[in-house]
């Protein structure tokens, strides 16, 4: 199969390119971070020199990085996938959590110069899309999904198809908001069990067997309750730009999201004390400091 390139190895560019080699296909790489673009090439990757590099060895490349100012970059910026450009164009398949009004922008800018752009934010964290688990939330015009459809089924099996660029990003930030208060809810009951004298591990499996289960038990519930937060599948640090944009947007629209708000407070102690590359289910830490 073709090539495909990666742009970012963190956490989900590492699990899409577990998924697109074993699905067969070639994986090109690149990151500012050599440690992280090592990490890739011992998975079988291929380490590019450049992202321009990338964009001209690969017709599909998926970008993995942290912000909307890192997407726009990549597109956008010197030796960045645009000035690639050419007759045949580039596919490209963003990832990453972005503003979506700012997503849309950029994608009307790179067309005109011979980009395929294709929203893709993914729900799950980055062990469930290294599982196949991941779910895509699409944006884009409908005949460069089907085009791309390889590439998807390889990295989200599952996906829906939103519309327009920024609606994959609207419906990504909004089920982050349902998680993330997900996690939010199990991280005080864990608290409030254990200061109540119970032990969280067998709590676990209570709270599984009850009425309250979620899904967050089962992925991250393992986790809190031994309170592991060094090998993270998703970061606090992450997580809160996901809620700022989310409190971003809802200002926009004139909504206010009063325990999105207080999340946000709780990550963001989360990261003053030096927690933030910690996996997000380290809030119940910011919850446990919270004594009476």
């Amino acid at each position: 199969m073709a090539a495909v390139g990666i742009v970012g190895a963190g956490l989900m560019g590492t699990a899409c390119s577990k998924r697109l080699r074993q699905a067969g296909f070639e994986v090109t790489a690149y990151d500012v971070d050599a440690a992280k673009l090592a990490t890739l090439a011992r998975l079988g990757a291929r380490a590019a020199a450049s992202i321009a590099a990338i964009a001209q060895a690969c017709e599909s490349i998926v970008i993995c990085v942290f912000s909307t100012e890192q997407v726009e970059q990549v597109l956008e910026g010197a030796g960045g996938i645009a000035e690639a450009g050419g007759s045949d164009g580039r596919t490209v398949i963003c990832t990453s959590t972005c503003d979506p009004d700012r997503l849309a922008a950029v994608a009307a800018r790179v067309e005109p110069r011979g980009v395929r752009f294709l929203e893709t934010p993914i729900s799950g964290t980055s062990r469930q899309v290294a599982d196949g688990d991941g779910v895509g939330l699409i944006g884009g015009e409908r005949a460069v999904m089907d085009a791309a459809a390889p590439v998807l089924d390889a990295i989200c099996p599952r996906r829906f198809y939103l519309g327009a660029v920024g609606n994959g990003s609207r419906a990504k930030l909004a089920v982050n908001l349902i998680l993330g208060l997900n996690r939010a809810a199990m991280a005080e009951g864990f608290a409030f069990a254990a200061r109540l004298g119970l032990d969280p591990v067998a709590f676990l499996e209570v709270a599984r067997g009850s009425a309250a289960h979620s899904q967050v038990m089962d992925v991250k519930g393992p986790l809190m309750a031994r309170r592991e937060y060094g090998n993270p599948q998703s970061r606090v640090d992450q997580s809160l730009k996901d809620f700022k944009l989310m409190l971003a947007q809802a200002r926009a629209a004139g909504q206010e999201l009063p325990f999105a708000t207080v999340y946000a407070q709780l990550l963001e102690d989360c990261v003053r004390r030096g927690e933030g590359e910690w996996d997000n289910v380290a809030i119940l830490e910011a919850i446990r400091r919270r004594g009476a």
